[in-house]
């Protein structure tokens, strides 16, 4: 079967230093990613070199500011690079997303001797964040999470379980929401917790489907005392923190969806075009060829729909629905292509020896993550059709 490499995607880019970047992606990821992930991944390995070699890099913190370490890339180009990222391995594209949205409210929503005191560590001193919404009984229905947070003079304590968190147990900090006053979304407040913190703990990370190398875990709270000074954004103010960062993430599972899925679409074309069956590649046959295209189709728009709402964001201007948009089909995409991948390649691609099945795997929980894609619908519909009327009794 001859070895049909695949061709890099042909990218539209706003400067050349957004190309060199791609460049710099592109070859971390084809040297140090790709051809360790197969193996890294059975063996539930983390590969916390790589995200130092991203810090080193300049690739950890791409669209905050240079002033704290950060990159000054508008949206749509550091997107791009996480898109190269999580197809050599999701493991590391999801990753760096989620390090990203850790420090959204810091960067966004923190003093600015807040942000000269930890951003520059966070962005590119080799540290790895953590982002602790979700809580066991609290997944969709975020604004009911039980965390509290109480004030003891100038510090609080933090007790509760956060659920489902990525880098939970490693990660050097946690951007953290938790009740400081009443029920409901306008009680809770976000903290920066470091992940040395006494009474802060990581439980044994969950046996999942996929993405075996990223630790997915709880993570405890027992009396966790934090200064004041870590509290970012006023208080009651994390809900609306929270919200503002996921918009933000969305777009970031989207690009990884869109890897994942150009990754599935390469080593779909590759074996059709070189396995043979009734004296010709499987690539001629109409049915497979159909298939291919599809693929391809929904993955370039998937590309153009996250890239779209960048944009908007870029512009300063409202992307919420666009990026629930982007998410949702993006992440649909992702799990169709990967599905089609391995029925591409038959009895092969239900093995181990081919990538596809992990990647059919790995697809599964980018529709779950960061808001469900039934969360998608319900904001997108509020969008065009307002909220939905709630009845009593």
């Amino acid at each position: 079967m001859p070895d049909r490499a695949p061709q890099p995607v042909d990218r539209q880019l706003p400067t050349d230093e957004a190309r060199d970047l791609i460049s710099l992606a592109r070859d971390i990821a084809q040297r140090e990613i790709a051809p360790r992930a197969a193996e890294e991944e059975d063996a539930g390995h983390f590969p916390r070199e790589i995200f130092t070699l991203l810090s080193r890099s300049g690739l950890l913190g791409l669209p905050y500011d240079s002033e704290y370490g950060g990159g000054d890339q508008p949206y749509e180009v550091y997107l791009q690079v996480l898109e190269e990222l999580a197809a050599a391995r999701l493991t590391v594209g999801l990753g760096v997303s989620v390090h990203s949205l850790s420090c959204h409210a810091l960067a966004n929503y923190g003093t600015k001797q807040q942000q000269v005191e930890h951003l520059p560590a966070m962005l590119g001193g080799g540290l790895l964040g953590a982002y602790c919404l979700s809580e066991p009984s609290s997944g969709s229905d975020a604004a009911s999470l039980r965390t509290k947070a109480v004030r003891d003079g100038e510090d609080w304590v933090i007790d509760g379980t956060k659920a489902w968190i990525t880098h939970g147990g490693i990660a050097d900090f946690y951007t953290v929401m938790a009740r400081t006053g009443e029920e409901g979304a306008r009680g809770i407040s976000a903290f920066l917790v470091p992940g040395d913190a006494a009474g802060l703990s990581g439980a044994a990370p969950e046996k999942k489907m996929g993405m075996k190398g990223s630790p997915t875990a709880q993570v405890h709270f027992d009396g966790v005392r934090v200064p004041d000074e870590r509290r970012l954004g006023e208080e009651g103010q994390g809900f609306a923190i929270a919200l503002s960062a996921l918009d933000s993430g969305r777009l970031g599972i989207a690009a990884c969806a869109i890897g994942l899925a150009q990754a599935a679409l390469d080593e779909a074309v590759a074996y059709a075009s070189g396995r043979q069956q009734f004296g010709r590649p499987i690539s001629d046959f109409q049915g497979l060829r159909f298939m291919l295209a599809d693929m391809a189709t929904q993955i370039e728009a998937g590309r153009a729909l996250y890239l779209a709402a960048a944009r908007l964001r870029d512009a300063g201007r409202p992307f919420a629905k666009q990026a629930a948009m982007a998410k949702l089909h993006c992440t649909d995409t992702a799990m169709k292509a990967t599905i089609d991948a391995v029925q591409i390649l038959g009895g092969y691609g239900y093995t181990a020896d081919f990538p596809v099945e992990r990647y059919m795997r790995e697809a599964k929980v980018l529709q779950i993550v960061e808001g469900t894609n039934q969360i998608q619908r319900m904001v997108i519909a509020r969008h065009l059709a307002g909220p939905e009327a709630h009845r009593t009794g």
